[in-house]
């Protein structure tokens, strides 16, 4: 079986490594597309703490089942299906009332075990979902980081007619833009210092700023006479963005933190109080938001198809992670082609 392999930090492998082995109530799925998450970049830099080398990466993947063993009669060979990633423990605090998505000892496919940048693997069938029909591989393998972007509109209270600031132009940033679009924002504001992600995010008719040249605070303060957005998605992980977005969000707005940080930001309390703010935290996203994500990536399929910028053949995916940190080749989100 070949599978793109991380074996040491800034190093990953093509490798022919032995087949899983199939297991009660697992089906065995052939690989379609897995797309490359911001948290697969982290593990290639060595930067992941729970990640060990040798893993085989991915956990936003699409394929078809070609075998079942002791299946409950859900699925059949031949269902193409997705797969919710998360593995939580079913004891702590948060598995004992009903947010197992936040499990304290929460763990995820392609991160803690071997993922689904393979040309096969073995998934447990309770965590899979069917792919509608109709609905491409490329949109499907899009249906993870899309439930991610789903949660963060339910963390936030998002209403339709809310003004919006997105702050980065990454993957789930872009995805934040367009489910605000498709869900009745008055205003979507997408910040980056990549004009090359921000000209996908015009194409899709959102409103743009490049912070290289133009300074996000007093845009924003010009354009709504210095009363600031309903809501800030805060996306890009960046430092900048965290010292700047309780400046741009209005008194009694909502700021959520889309996008994870990876170390200690300065925040101005200050504003959070005087301006009376929420600030609200997202992670990843329960299983029935999965689910639903499942059917929306449908019918937004036409703006989700501008998000795919690449699509890799795993034999050729050794310098992936060069090629997305290359400014010149203008990445968005990468798909790795497992059959390819």
């Amino acid at each position: 079986m070949k599978a793109l392999v991380y074996t040491a930090p800034h190093k990953v492998e093509v490798q022919d490594v032995p087949a899983p082995e199939g297991r009660s109530g697992a089906a065995k799925i052939k690989m379609h597309y897995c797309g490359v998450c911001g948290t697969d970049i982290g593990i290639f830099a060595g930067k992941h703490p729970r990640a060990t080398a040798p893993l085989v990466l991915g956990h936003e993947f699409v394929g078809t089942i070609e075998e079942i063993q002791d299946g409950s009669g859900r699925f059949a060979p031949g269902d193409r299906v997705v797969a919710y990633p998360l593995l939580s423990c079913g004891e702590c605090l948060a598995c004992r009332t009903g947010h197992p998505h936040v499990c304290k000892s929460l763990k995820l496919i392609g991160i803690d075990q071997d993922g689904g940048m393979a040309d096969h693997a073995w998934v447990d069938e309770d965590v899979l979902f069917k792919v509608p029909d109709g609905m491409t591989d490329k949109i499907a393998a899009l249906v993870e980081p899309l439930a991610v972007v789903v949660r963060s509109l339910h963390q936030a209270r998002f209403d339709v007619l809310d003004s919006t600031v997105v702050t980065g132009a990454g993957p789930i940033g872009v995805l934040t833009a367009i489910v605000l679009k498709h869900s009745g924002a008055s205003r979507i504001v997408v910040s980056d210092i990549d004009q090359a992600r921000l000209d996908v995010c015009k194409s899709l008719g959102l409103e743009t700023v490049n912070v290289k040249d133009t300074n996000l605070v007093d845009y924003i303060n010009e354009t709504t006479n210095e009363e600031g957005v309903d809501i800030v998605f805060e996306c890009s992980g960046a430092p900048s963005s965290a010292a700047e977005m309780t400046k741009i969000c209005r008194i009694g707005g909502t700021i959520c933190m889309t996008g994870i940080h990876k170390e200690a930001r300065p925040v101005d309390l200050r504003d959070m109080n005087f301006k009376e703010q929420l600030l609200i935290g997202s992670r990843v996203y329960t299983k029935q938001e999965f689910e639903m994500s499942v059917a929306y990536a449908q019918t937004i399929a036409e703006d989700l198809e501008k998000v795919v910028t690449q699509i890799i053949p795993l034999s050729e995916s050794e310098g992936i992670f060069d090629m997305i940190a290359d400014p010149a080749v203008n990445t968005v989100k990468v798909l790795v082609d497992c059959q390819a």
